[in-house]
C-alpha cells in the first residue's frame, strides 16, 4: 500500500512511544528507520513488529570507559543500540575533526543500530571517511557449517564527494535478520538458497530460518571470511559479546570510525577527484540490458528521494498493519 510520511512517522513515534523511549530517543530512533524505510532497506519498521525493540527500563547512563586523542569505548547501559551508535558517531567525528581521526567503540547494548549506512553518510556529511560494523546475537553459519555463530555483522563505508556521498552498506550475511521478520510478517517465503532450518536443510520459510541459520551473502568463504572479521571488531576488540558467549543477547558490540582525509591530501581535491571517479563508473561502457550503471548508495537515495518529493512510501499491507498495531497499544 501508498502510506503518507506524516502517516508513517506518525506510527512510528506512537510505536516507540509504547516500547518506553522519551522524545529525544524517540527522534533520533524514527529518524534511522525512516532512513532505511524509505530506502527501502529492511532495517526499517520492521524492528518494531513482533518482538519489537522495547526499551530497557533499567538503562543507565552511556558512560566513557576509557578514552584518547584518538578513541573511546562506551558502555551503553543497556540503551538502544541506535542512541549509543548516534553518541558514538559524533564523538568519532569530533575526534578526527581535532586529531584526524577517532575510533569509538560501543558495548553493552541489546537492540539493533539500525542501517549503519546511515552512520556512515553522517560522518562522510562532516567531510569525513565513514566505517561502521556492527555486531549482533548469533543467526549466522560459518561456511562449511549449518550452526548459528556470527551475528548478520552489517559494514559500511561512507566517503564524502562535491556532491552526494558515496555510502557502501552491507550485511555480510545473504539476507539481514529483519528480512526473515518481515517476510513473517508479510507471510511470504524468503528467497533459496540464503538459509538453513535447524537440521540443516535449506528453507523458504523464514520461521524455519529463524530456528536455524542464515548463509554468508556469497554462500562461500569469502564472505564467511569477512563474516568473522566483523565479529572480532564488534566484540574482543569494545569487550561485547561473540559467538559463544553467554551474554550475547544482552552485549551487543559497534565499533565506528571516522577518518580526516586531510591528513592525505586536500580536502577539495580529494572530493573531486572522487567525483570524478564517480562520473567516470557511471560512464562506462554497458551491457546489453543495462540501463545504468549505479554506484554504492545511489538506488537507495533515489528512493528515498523519490518518497520525499511525492510524500509517500509502499509498504507491506501486514507490515504497516503490524506496525500501526503496536502504535495502538500506547
Amino acid at each position: 500500500m501508498r502510506v503518507k510520511l506524516t502517516e508513517l512517522t506518525q506510527a512510528i513515534e506512537q510505536a516507540l512511544v509504547y516500547y518506553g523511549y522519551d522524545e529525544q530517543e524517540r527522534g533520533q530512533i524514527s529518524e534511522i528507520l525512516l532512513y532505511a524505510q524509505l530506502r527501502g532497506n529492511n532495517q526499517g519498521i520492521a524492528k518494531l513488529i513482533g518482538s519489537g525493540m522495547p526499551k530497557n527500563p533499567n538503562a543507565e547512563a552511556i558512560t566513557v570507559i576509557r578514552e584518547t586523542s584518538l578513541s573511546a569505548l562506551l558502555d551503553g547501559g543497556q540503551n538502544a543500540g541506535m542512541v549509543v551508535h548516534t553518541k558514538a558517531t559524533d564523538l568519532a567525528i569530533a575526534k578526527a575533526k581535532s586529531a584526524g581521526f577517532g575510533m569509538v567503540g560501543t558495548r553493552n547494548t541489546s537492540t539493533s543500530t539500525g542501517a549503519i549506512g546511515y552512520y556512515a553518510r553522517k560522518i562522510a556529511e562532516a567531510d569525513c571517511l565513514g566505517f561502521a560494523f556492527a555486531g549482533s546475537p548469533e543467526t549466522v553459519a560459518m561456511h562449511g557449517s549449518y550452526a548459528p555463530l556470527f551475528g548478520t555483522n552489517p559494514l559500511a563505508i561512507g566517503i564524502p564527494t562535491m556532491d552526494t556521498p558515496v555510502v557502501f552498506d552491507m550485511a555480510t550475511a545473504a539476507m539481514a535478520f529483519y528480512g526473515l521478520v518481515e517476510a513473517q510478517a508479510a507471510k511470504r517465503p524468503i528467497p533459496d538458497n540464503v538459509a538453513y532450518d535447524a537440521e540443516g536443510n535449506l528453507t523458504q520459510d523464514p520461521s524455519a530460518a529463524m530456528d536455524g541459520a542464515i548463509l554468508p551473502f556469497d554462500r562461500g568463504y569469502k564472505g564467511a571470511g569477512l563474516a568473522m572479521m566483523v565479529e572480532i571488531l564488534t566484540g574482543p576488540l569494545v569487550m561485547a559479546a561473540f559467538t559463544g558467549s553467554a551474554d550475547s543477547w544482552t552485549n551487543w558490540g559497534n565499533l565506528v570510525i571516522a577518518i580526516d582525509p586531510k591528513l592525505m591530501v586536500d580536502l577539495d581535491q580529494f572530493k573531486q577527484e572522487v567525483s570524478t571517479l564517480v562520473k567516470r563508473v557511471k560512464s562506462a561502457k554497458r551491457l546489453p540490458g543495462v540501463d545504468e550503471i549505479y554506484t554504492p548508495g545511489e538506488r537507495g537515495d533515489r528512493l528515498r528521494q523519490a518518497a520525499i518529493d511525492t510524500g509517500e512510501v509502499e509498504i507491506d499491507d501486514e507490515l504497516y498493519r503490524s506496525l500501526c498495531n503496536v502504535g495502538m497499544l500506547s
